[in-house]
């Protein structure tokens, strides 16, 4: 607007109407301070345009902020200057008003801004670095990094990141900011950094380019991670100890199932001595079935035992084939039944008149049943019920195991089947095992493709154990046998040699073999070995693996090495029983494997047929 020497308003242009919300008339010829609701009344703002008129000095940047009657509060910046400038025209005043409301805003905005990123740059727990986008040279650290590095704030300007210790050298620097130019962002998830006194440090850097008042800068974010990559070596090193630890530990189970196989083998050929020496009084007669007893139970704590690698590892093998589950349970059932009888059980046994035909492993499914019955008759009191149904439901065998026995608790309930678990541990219950049994019972059945659950009504309640398994729907018929003669005994005895470093063992069997008229001789080591069969030549040669001196996988190489002992058979009889000890003896060529303790009659049955069974039979 033009105001006269007494600040009357002469004329306005039409923004100045169009910004005020006011018309002609209600502007021009009044008096400045007289506009709206007096908004420009103002001593110091009338002082200074006085003086634009006396000393020709310009207002400049005179700021008014009001609550305007139209348009409500605003900031309005005035500048002011004599008009026009020379002429014989009365003396006049231009006056420029500029609205700078939403400009102050702007600034109020990003100065908050600013103060919230400037605090956040300088209290961050990670190193940040502003860098020119163009050059690749620092233009701000934040305190962190000073600390980080131990560099002062000022030692960062102007430099590249090759310079404090990032990127091995200027080659490699300049690659990475190459990429960054190229693709704006960069990650470097372990980066080595050197500290301006030497120190080693591992940390993270990410870097992303964005622009800053129209130029481009690059912010490098770096974390230190050296406790992080501390505890990832620590875990890493944990994990191999703890692997080193499985390792041994199988190696200490398969030990220990050794060295306690080896005195099982020949209590058991004792027990088979006396049997066949003379019938005994009927107290001789129940020592040995109690001796006997205990030695098939101590036999099955240690297979047990040796399961627990396999378990673990996935290593337990299947020989899958048609059979009848009712044959099983049978089976299963006479195992068992000197605990049941023991303990005075009223053991009840119903299968179905026809047979349920699987397609399993006959001795990883005796095994199931065997340990289901072995658990019930464990935590049944004297004189309880154990009932045993199998039933075929549709396309499932169903196996239920029953008892009313002490029953499980419903915290135990899900973690029934784990290693090592049992139910009660005082010494009232002290009733022996592992803890493995039904591990076992759940890894052979889940291999068979089926389930098993577990139900009980609480403690004092008893337990109901249910396997389900898919069954054979179309079995094919079964294989009638062809008429055969029966096996003869050899017509003459058979040339046998007995090695093994356990002189009871050896002993005990040999003088087994010697009852069955065969002709034994025996050895303790391993070079003693080779001489008695050097000198016997024999047909079988019953050869223990740990010996001094040479082991029997030394001995079984020699013999099979020789083309003249082709037809003789080399049987290994260890403590060894692990898949790995199976893979061993077939690689050293033995041409049977059998674990201690072995069952005598096995033994005479093997050595007494006229062409041994090759194990690929």
């Amino acid at each position: 607007m033009v105001l006269d020497g007494d600040l009357r308003v002469k004329m306005a242009n039409s923004c100045f109407y169009e910004s005020f919300h006011v018309s002609k008339e209600e502007t021009e010829n009044r008096l400045l301070i007289e506009l709206g609701d007096g908004q420009w009344d103002s001593p110091s703002l009338r002082a200074l345009l006085h003086e634009v008129l006396s000393s020709r000095h310009p207002v400049t940047d005179f700021e008014v902020e009001h609550d305007f009657p139209t348009i409500g509060r605003r900031s309005m910046l005035l500048n002011a200057r004599q008009f026009p400038l020379k002429g014989d025209n009365p003396e006049l005043i231009l006056l420029a008003i500029e609205d700078v409301t939403e400009r102050r805003k702007a600034n109020a905005t990003l100065k908050a801004d600013e103060l919230q990123y400037r605090r956040l740059f300088q209290t961050a727990k990670d190193g940040i670095l502003i860098l020119d986008a163009d050059s690749g040279k620092i233009t701000d650290a934040n305190p962190f990094m000073s600390g980080l590095l131990g560099y002062e704030h000022a030692e960062f300007l102007g430099k590249e990141l090759w310079e404090i210790g990032l990127f091995r050298d200027q080659k490699a620097n300049q690659a990475a900011y190459r990429e960054l130019q190229v693709k704006g962002y960069v990650r470097y998830e372990d980066m080595p950094l050197e500290t301006k006194s030497g120190k080693k440090v591992e940390v993270e850097f990410v870097s992303n380019v964005y622009p800053v008042d129209h130029h481009q800068v690059a912010q490098c974010n770096i974390r230190d991670i050296t406790e992080r990559v501390r505890l990832e070596r620590q875990t890493r090193e944990q994990a191999a100890a703890l692997a080193d630890l499985h390792r041994r530990k199988d190696e200490f189970l398969a030990m220990l199932s050794h060295e306690l196989r080896n005195p099982l083998a020949p209590i058991l050929n004792a027990l088979h001595l006396l049997r066949a020496e003379s019938e005994g009084t009927r107290l001789q007669q129940n020592a040995r079935n109690m001796i006997e007893r205990q030695v098939g139970q101590l036999t099955r704590l240690v297979d047990d035992l040796l399961e627990v690698s396999r378990i673990t590892t996935g290593q337990v093998r299947l020989e899958q084939e048609r059979m009848d589950m009712r044959l099983v349970v049978e089976r299963a059932v006479e195992t068992s039944r000197h605990l049941f009888d023991r303990k005075r059980h009223e053991l009840s046994v119903s299968l179905p008149p026809e047979p349920v035909w699987l397609h399993a492993d006959p001795t990883r499914m005796e095994q199931v049943v065997v340990n289901l019955l072995n658990n019930a008759a464990k935590y049944t009191d004297d004189g309880g019920r154990v009932t045993v149904v199998v039933r075929q439901e549709g396309d499932e065998m169903v196996l239920r195991v029953r008892d009313t026995g002490i029953g499980i608790a419903s915290e135990l309930l899900p973690r029934i089947f784990d290693l090592f678990t049992q139910a009660d541990r005082s010494l009232a219950r002290s009733q022996g095992g592992l803890g493995i049994g039904l591990s076992l019972v759940q890894k052979l059945v889940e291999m068979h493709r089926g389930t098993v659950e577990v139900q009980s009504a609480g403690l004092g309640r008893g337990s109901e154990f249910v396997v389900r398994l898919p069954v054979l729907l179309s079995p094919a018929p079964p294989i009638l046998p062809t008429a055969t003669n029966p096996a003869k005994r050899p017509t003459k005895s058979r040339r046998v040699v007995v090695v093994d470093d356990n002189v009871d063992a050896a002993e005990s069997l040999a003088e087994l073999l010697k009852l069955s008229d065969h002709d034994v001789r025996t050895a303790y080591t391993g070079p003693a070995a080779l001489e008695v069969i050097e000198a016997h030549h024999p047909e079988f040669v019953l050869l223990d693996i740990g010996l001094p001196g040479l082991s029997g996988y030394d001995v079984a190489r020699w013999l099979k090495a020789s083309p003249e002992r082709k037809g003789m058979w080399v049987v290994a009889m260890t403590g060894y029983g692990r898949d790995s000890d199976l893979q061993l003896a077939k690689e050293a060529g033995f041409d049977a494997h059998m674990v201690k303790p072995v069952d005598p009659a096995k033994v005479l049955a093997l050595v007494a047929k006229d062409v041994p069974p090759r194990p690929e039979a």
